[in-house]
């Protein structure tokens, strides 16, 4: 198993508003993925947390995304496999994290 991937979003949505972005937000992301030859098997709230588990490359991809007043922290696991994709993961979760925290 490869290093986690971290990105941490900074919002000043409050942890609530944040939250209600992201589960929106969620249907978009399947679909995203789905696109991509890519498949979001679960994902669940559990508090300010939800977990996800995304198939690809015939490997299992999970991880959390923790919803905080003024951050939300995206925690990706991945095969070692994959983690050759980190920066470029990283990078669309950065923005496409940031966009559906910032739009109206």
């Amino acid at each position: 198993m490869a290093k986690p991937l971290v990105v941490v979003i900074p919002h000043q949505l409050g942890r609530t508003e944040a939250r209600r972005r992201l589960e929106n937000g969620i249907g978009q992301a399947k679909e995203m993925l789905q696109k991509a030859g890519l498949s979001m098997a679960d994902a669940t709230w559990s508090g300010d947390r939800l977990s996800f588990l995304v198939a690809a490359m015939n490997q299992r991809v999970d991880g959390d995304i923790d919803v905080e007043d003024d951050t939300v922290r995206v925690e990706v696991r991945m095969p070692l496999l994959l983690s050759i994709f980190a920066h470029k993961i990283q990078q669309i979760v950065s923005q496409n994290g940031t966009k559906l925290l910032t739009k109206q």
